[in-house]
């Protein structure tokens, strides 16, 4: 075969074998970035269950448990996958090195054997003084020169492949209990899983008994929700024209002589050069913007759904709204100023971040620690999520919009 044919496969298995590694080691990151959910997720849980005040909540949480268990359960499987695939790149190597150490050991044993019937220093002085000229004498020395040298040089190819053939059999030793290891805590996960699936079915067992009860709250809590999503569409809409009228007037004292007016938008903002560039960022930022809460999960999702209890009730979120632990705080996801700071009840405030022509909105504060105007930067505080005292429940709402246009804040949130 030629050499450079043999380059470029010896290449192309290194090549695998550093994305197999490099992929087994994200799979672990991601292993450990999923197991710490579960436990702040068993945290918020033991949270609700001793304030024993709303099994919805529990129901939520346990729901988001049981989500995050099934996505263990098949990172755990794509590890196990990832680590047979590099078995059996290992195995075939050792395959290969015990028939290469074969054939060197065969070969090696030969030449041994040639030595040894030609092994006094007679004979090899007889070899060389039975040459016909001198270059030919010169010639047959330096034969046997480098024959010696080959034949030294075999016997430590030999001790170098023995040892890595040890190096290899000892790495899939290794391999197999790692996977023995990863086998078990798959089995574990599942059994886990059951059980948590068998805890969430007496849950709803227990809330279908309040099933009138829960679905006139989940239509009081709508109507509730409706109200605060017009009012906050109003005052944007007041931002917005409120920001044109001040860029209208800075243009007609850069114009004094313009006696035309322009009516003023209350849905696209007029962007200066700066919101242009801010915009543009934050756009770029779509899959990458850090939670607005530390920790947490998103217990419902955006737009038009049933009700993760009552499919038969539709509810509406013009957001997405996100479960976390008692006294998290609130944190901005982008750069930008306070377009506004809007209290909705006596224990509920919502904060308004403008980002160009993007603005967010954190909602259900109990606290606010910015004031209009303030510029803020990423991941700073804005204020603490409000505790219900009726559910127990620790929950921001939180909203992205293109001007006056709601967008699904989940494809905007980097993965977790």
């Amino acid at each position: 075969m030629p050499k450079f044919l043999l380059s470029l496969i010896f290449v192309c298995a290194t090549t695998f074998v550093w994305a197999q590694d490099s992929q087994q080691e994200k799979l672990e990151q991601r292993k450990a970035q999923i197991l710490q959910e579960i436990k702040d997720n068993e945290k918020m849980l033991q949270s609700v269950r001793k304030k024993e005040k709303s099994a919805v909540n529990e129901y939520l949480i346990q729901a988001n448990k049981i989500k995050l268990k099934e996505k263990l359960i098949n990172t755990t499987a794509k590890q196990e996958k990832v680590l047979s695939n590099d078995m059996y790149i290992n195995q075939v190597k050792v395959n290969k090195l015990k028939k290469e150490l074969a054939v060197l050991k065969e070969d090696y044993a030969k030449m041994i054997l040639k030595s040894y019937k030609s092994r006094s220093e007679q004979s090899r002085a007889m070899f060389i003084l039975s040459s016909e000229s001198f270059l030919q004498a010169y010639k047959r020395a330096q034969y046997l020169k480098q024959y010696t040298s080959f034949r030294k040089n075999q016997g430590l190819e030999i001790q170098s492949k023995s040892a890595e053939l040890v190096d290899y059999n000892k790495k899939l030793d290794g391999q197999r209990q790692v996977k023995k290891k990863i086998i078990a805590e798959n089995e574990k996960e599942k059994q886990g899983l059951e059980v948590e699936k068998k805890e969430q079915q007496k849950l709803v067992n227990a809330l279908k008994k309040d099933k009138n009860k829960i679905a006139a709250d989940i239509k009081s809590k709508q109507s509730e929700s409706k109200r605060i999503d017009r009012q906050i569409d109003r005052l944007i809409r007041e931002a917005i024209a409120e920001a044109n009228r001040k860029a209208a007037l800075e243009k007609a004292k850069e114009n004094p002589g313009s006696t035309a007016k322009a009516p003023v938008s209350s849905s696209k903002i007029a962007m200066t050069p700066e919101d242009k560039v801010l915009a543009a960022d934050f756009k770029a930022n779509r899959g990458r913007l850090p939670w607005p809460v530390e920790k947490g999960f998103i217990s419902l999702g955006y737009g038009d759904q049933p009700h993760p209890l009552h499919p038969s009730i539709t509810v509406h979120n013009s957001g997405v709204e996100i479960t976390t632990e008692d006294g998290a705080s609130a944190r901005a996801v982008f750069a930008g100023e306070v377009s506004k700071v809007i209290v909705l009840s006596p224990v509920n405030k919502a904060v308004v971040i403008q980002h160009g022509d993007f603005f967010t909105v954190y909602q259900n504060l109990s606290s606010v620690s910015v004031s209009q105007g303030d510029k803020v930067s990423i991941k700073q505080n804005i204020g603490k999520v409000r505790t219900s005292g009726d559910t127990g429940k620790t929950i921001i709402k939180f909203l992205i919009l293109q001007n006056t246009t709601n967008a699904d804040p989940e494809n905007w949130l980097q993965n977790r």
